[in-house]
């Protein structure tokens, strides 16, 4: 069984579908820290409504940056963990935070990366014009929603959308992408090839 941390921002939705996911037995793990770097992030009370232990690390500022992702990598390094999953942490991570923790850090990003890095994917999908939009699990490196590609699930951009609506359908597609590709990182039935990550079953 697997052991996650998962780092939120805000509502915490991607950290209920892992929640729901270990509920109904289809993920094979366990949560044993939700970090967020806001106090009133709604992520929280999932965790706390779940029996998760929380810890809020309240951002310090860019100046203090090493120092405060230093001690989350303590928190990490106490929970024993086996996989972090960034679910919505609205931080860029520190580069000493991923060496320390190589090829156990994840990400979810709601566009079909490399297309739409960054804030606002929704928002550059639609202003850019695509016709297919989608979400992306990926590996973090030290860039930003570029290390090896996972998980993707694909949607079709409508005509009458906006950022709300296309924003609501890709998240549909981010909970079912989650929770699969932790499966898929914690089965160790994988291998990143250049940056291809290859499933190995």
């Amino acid at each position: 069984m697997g052991r996650l941390a998962v780092l939120v921002s805000g509502r915490g939705s991607n950290l209920q579908a892992l929640i729901d996911a270990i509920d109904t037995g289809s993920l094979d793990a366990e949560i044993v820290i939700v970090i967020s770097d806001r106090p009133g992030a709604l992520g929280l009370s999932r965790a706390e409504k779940a029996g998760i232990p929380v810890q809020v690390v309240a951002w310090e500022g860019e100046g203090r940056r090493e120092a405060y992702f230093e001690k989350i990598a303590s928190i990490l390094r106490a929970a024993n963990v086996d996989l972090v999953i960034l679910a919505g942490f609205m931080r860029l991570l520190s580069a000493n935070l991923v060496r320390a923790f190589p090829q156990q850090i994840i990400n979810i990003h709601p566009s079909l990366l490399p297309a739409f890095p960054g804030l606002r994917a929704q928002r550059q999908a639609l202003e850019y014009g695509v016709k297919v939009a989608g979400c992306t699990v990926h590996f973090v490196d030290e860039g930003l929603d570029s290390g090896p590609i996972i998980v993707q699930k694909a949607v079709p951009i409508y005509d009458h959308d906006t950022e709300e609506t296309l924003s609501e359908r890709i998240l549909t597609k981010e909970h079912e992408a989650l929770p699969e590709a932790v499966a898929l990182v914690l089965s160790k039935q994988w291998q990143i090839r250049g940056r291809r990550v290859t499933c190995e079953s």
